[in-house]
């Protein structure tokens, strides 16, 4: 199975004309998120996204330079839309892992409320590595850095482990979101994807949690992540389980 086979419909509805509900920039970049999703950002034609949008081919390229930059314009906007909303979500609540779950909510909300724009960002963006340094620029870091935020917000309030690099736990924490997104674009059964949100966080929160009679690590153990075994349990080998 492949992204192919799941490529959203390309009805009638997806390519009504759309210009004249309002905008005509946003008009046009809904349009490039519908025929990018249904045709492939490759196979498609700027013409056809202006016939999609009801404007004429010239009018896009008032608002555009290229088809690259449509693309480019579509994760802009998102991650944009990503920032506000996840600072949104996160600042009435003080709880880090309740923080955790409102970022992942949102995340997976957005997608699963759009499945073109999750085809785009999930599997288009993806296919060159010209797209793929745009998005792991300025604006990937910035949304990064919110969960970032919250993973060091944790560990100064004795939530989650110290010893944990938060950097890579907010690129852990974004991975497991951004693998359930796209397998929910290739799965076969239908579900709702922010459902998937809380088992995410709880996986991660199990890993993160703080222990204070966790044993303090070092040498090989420390790098490879594995807690230091001490006592009787080290002596019995690693099939016995120091018991809590």
């Amino acid at each position: 199975m492949n992204i192919h086979s799941v490529r959203t419909s390309s009805s009638s509805s997806a390519y009504a004309p759309l210009a004249e509900r309002g905008d005509k920039r946003a008009a046009i970049l809904r349009a490039a998120t519908n025929v990018f999703a249904a045709r492939g950002f490759f196979n498609a034609q700027v013409a056809d996204v202006a016939r999609a949008a009801g404007v004429a081919a010239g009018t896009v390229y008032l608002y555009f330079r290229s088809k690259d930059d449509l693309l480019v314009s579509i994760f802009e906007r998102t991650m944009r839309e990503a920032i506000e909303d996840g600072r949104g979500c996160v600042a009435p609540l003080s709880d880090p892992i309740e923080q955790l779950r409102a970022v992942a909510r949102v995340h997976l909300d957005r997608l699963g409320r759009d499945r073109s724009l999750a085809v785009v960002f999930q599997v288009e963006l993806r296919q060159s590595t010209k797209f793929m340094e745009r998005f792991s620029a300025t604006l990937l870091r910035e949304y990064l850095g919110i969960i970032r935020g919250i993973v060091v917000g944790g560990q100064l309030a004795g939530v989650f482990r110290e010893d944990v690099n938060p950097t890579l736990a907010a690129k852990l924490i974004f991975g497991g979101l951004d693998e359930m997104a796209t397998n929910w674009i290739l799965s076969r059964r239908k579900y709702s994807l922010v459902g998937e949100a809380d088992a995410i966080v709880d996986f991660f929160v199990a890993g993160l949690a703080s222990y204070p009679n966790l044993p303090r690590r070092s040498g090989i153990a420390a790098k490879a992540g594995l807690p230091r075994r001490s006592g009787a349990a080290a002596e019995a080998g690693p099939s016995v389980r120091r018991k809590s």
